[in-house]
């Protein structure tokens, strides 16, 4: 059961991310300081699932198919969320 439910989160966290693209759609989302804050969010999230499903799999041992490709895309998730934030700070700090 704690395996279900272990791929089900991770699962969810795959698409998550997604959901930026109708929030940027709004004016709102790109003034200044919201859009700093939505783009930090999502990226502190990114990092997270991506942290959170390799835990799962390696502490967890939860080795299915479906938790293998939540695995892959959560961790290119992760590495793009610390990309994204170290942009975020580069420009911040110039």
């Amino acid at each position: 059961m704690k395996k279900k439910i272990l791929t089900a989160v991770s699962t969810l966290m795959l698409f998550l991310p997604w959901t930026i693209l109708p929030i940027r759609m709004f004016d709102w989302a790109l003034a200044s300081p919201v859009a700093e804050i939505i783009i930090v969010s999502y990226g502190a999230f990114m990092i997270f699932s991506g942290i959170f499903t390799i835990i799962s799999y390696i502490k967890g041992k939860v080795q299915n198919y479906l938790m293998k490709v939540c695995l892959i895309v959560n961790s290119l998730y992760g590495v793009g969320g610390v990309v994204l934030l170290g942009m975020l700070v580069n420009t911040s700090f110039m």
